[in-house]
């Protein structure tokens, strides 16, 4: 029976992942490494898929190294087997990627890209400009004037009236004499204006104006309805988070956005509320003004693993 081009893709993927972790391991012998490298000559797609896992590994070297640090300044057994089966996990995570996404690199092979917490401005040879959020990626064609949002959060001033499209996946946006933003979320897309107007052509449904002050959702079943712009929302662009009486919650996940390893907090913070201009160059200095002005409590494991509880109460 034939398989199928997928199932070989996800299959070659797997074994990948299970040589990197072999590797990641340190239990390889001289024999591994020679199967290794039999199996990589074998097949073309092997060495393909293991420069890609290589590549994406080397995304991922920051977290390891950290708990690394961590625990070996505790060198207790337990701890070092914590870290050993950490380094495995880590060691899986790109390959887990490869398979969800059938190996594609497409964020990794973006023109214009940023990690967690960084964000860019770069100038166009257009006299435009765009401006990247936290963990975003784009693709850049000007001669065939289109901008494609692989992922995160874009900003794109267009001065001059040669239109630039961007495709965001649910649908594309023409942009000329106008200052957009472009947020690509699980399963839509925020099209916010700052200045002038765009138009709109969702994947279904007709084509829309948005003005400026406006704001839309679309979706793969089409445009959802315009509503008033958050005039907050776009302070990432001067690197800051701003809050009105906003959900401590709510605060808290898009805080999390340009923050490496994990943020968790205690439900019963949820409903707290946040008023305040916070700058986004030093998330750790946000959670201690946070807990400075709220009645709640940081406690910081690792800088990768922070969790927020309610204040104990005193006497």
């Amino acid at each position: 029976m034939r398989v199928a081009p997928e199932t070989q893709a996800r299959e070659v993927a797997r074994a990948a992942a299970q040589w990197l972790a072999l590797l990641e391991s340190g239990e390889a012998t001289d024999e591994d490494h020679a199967r290794l490298q039999n199996w990589r000559s074998s097949d073309s797609r092997h060495e393909n898929a293991w420069q890609k896992i290589q590549l994406l590994r080397q995304r991922f070297n920051d977290l390891p190294s950290a708990l690394a640090m961590a625990t070996l300044d505790r060198p207790d057994p337990a701890r070092r087997a914590a870290l050993k089966r950490a380094l495995c996990l880590a060691a899986l995570v790109p390959a887990a990627w490869l398979i969800s996404r059938q190996l594609p690199l497409d964020v990794w092979r973006a023109d214009l890209h940023t990690s967690t917490g960084e964000h860019k401005r770069l100038p166009l040879a257009d006299g435009s400009s765009v401006q990247l959020n936290t963990n975003s990626a784009v693709n850049v064609d000007l001669a065939a004037r289109q901008l494609t949002l692989v992922r995160g959060e874009m900003a794109l001033n267009v001065p001059g009236s040669s239109a630039l499209m961007i495709d965001a996946h649910y649908g594309r946006i023409s942009v000329s004499r106008s200052e957009v933003c472009v947020r690509l979320n699980e399963r839509d897309c925020t099209v916010s204006v700052f200045s002038g107007s765009v138009q709109l052509q969702p994947l279904h449904g007709p084509a829309l104006i948005l003005n400026q002050g406006q704001q839309v959702s679309l979706q793969a079943s089409g445009a959802g309805p315009v509503t008033a712009f958050d005039v907050l929302m776009p302070g990432w662009r001067e690197g800051v988070l701003m809050a009105q009486n906003q959900p401590l919650g709510d605060f808290l996940r898009e805080l999390s956005r340009y923050r490496s390893g994990v943020l968790r907090w205690d439900p019963a913070l949820e409903a707290l509320r946040v008023t305040g201009s916070f700058r986004l160059d030093n998330t750790d200095q946000v959670l201690s003004l946070l807990a400075a002005s709220l009645p709640i409590e940081v406690h910081t494991r690792t800088r990768f693993w922070v969790s927020l509880i309610p204040q104990k109460k005193t006497g």
